[in-house]
């Protein structure tokens, strides 16, 4: 199991261009559900060892998002095993779980993201970076981890667009507005210039002179957060998820925001259209005299 394991998670990162903290998220699964088999080999799982597996999950309070993921990792695994002829049959096929109730993202609403965008403003060096960071966040929909690996040379303000790679290694160009790019220059001309310059391709840059990590990204976002009590679970992809619903809000074609956002799937890309009905709904039932 260990070295068929090994051979998947290099096929990800290497063939697939799986980043490093997807495939991690698979090794975890597939350790945890080595250890449950006691190390079977791939053609030595049966039906019945995954069952017992999902029995186990539940057994344990794992909650039906957390079973559906670890699923979908063995589901992954054994095709690629089946593949490679590293089993013969396939013990998750046909398998399939109870749905899980469809969760809609969350969204600010356009009252906080601006005034989150104005609380990140500052005249220090790391206020204009942050200002620069948040701004091109709710401009673009980016992801948390696309927007860290942006180089200087991803940006083009001549045509107003930013250069990003997305999921599997996908290169994306994305349009960026006024407010963003303005952020961005006074971040360029005026505060990237006095922090330390150990990173000389990244655009946003740590204290220290280092690309900011993705945990130092959570970490400006959860400060601001924080100071203006605004809720709790608020992240960086809150404002990928505000960006796509204040798009469709305000009459933006799904194509356009699907493509926006990276997603290969329009489906996922129609939840936000559930989440602007769910606000009209509610703007609906406050304003309305007969509501």
């Amino acid at each position: 199991m260990k070295e068929a394991a090994k051979a998947f998670l290099d096929y990800l990162q290497i063939e697939r261009g799986y980043s490093k903290n997807t495939t991690d998220s698979y090794r975890l699964d597939l350790e945890q559900f080595a250890k449950f088999v006691k190390r079977k080999r791939p053609d030595q799982i049966a039906r019945a060892d995954v069952k017992n597996y999902i029995d186990h999950l539940n057994a344990e309070a794992f909650s039906a998002a957390t079973i559906e993921r670890k699923m979908a990792s063995l589901k992954s695994f054994f095709h690629f095993a089946q593949g490679e002829g590293l089993s013969k049959e396939d013990p998750t096929i046909d398998f399939s779980l109870p749905k899980k109730a469809k969760r809609l993202p969350k969204a600010l609403s356009m009252g906080d993201t601006v005034k989150m965008l104005m609380a990140a403003r500052g005249k220090t060096p790391l206020n204009m970076r942050n200002a620069a960071l948040l701004e091109l966040l709710y401009a673009t929909g980016m992801r948390a981890s696309e927007i860290i690996a942006l180089n200087l040379s991803d940006i083009n303000f001549d045509v107003s667009f930013v250069r990003c790679f997305g999921k599997g290694s996908k290169e994306r160009v994305v349009p960026v507005g006024r407010a963003a790019l303005g952020s961005l220059k006074e971040y360029l001309e005026n505060g990237r210039p006095k922090l330390p310059q150990k990173d000389k391709e990244a655009l946003f840059l740590d204290k220290n002179g280092q690309r900011l990590s993705r945990s130092g990204l959570w970490g400006v976002v959860k400060k601001i957060v924080h100071a203006l009590g605004l809720k709790e679970q608020t992240s960086p992809h809150t404002l990928r998820h505000s960006f796509a619903t204040h798009l469709l809000e305000k009459g933006a074609d799904l194509r356009s925001v699907q493509e926006m956002l990276g997603h290969s799937d329009i489906a996922t890309t129609q939840i936000y259209t559930s989440v602007s009905r769910e606000r009209l709904k509610k703007m609906y039932a406050k304003a309305h005299p007969r509501a």
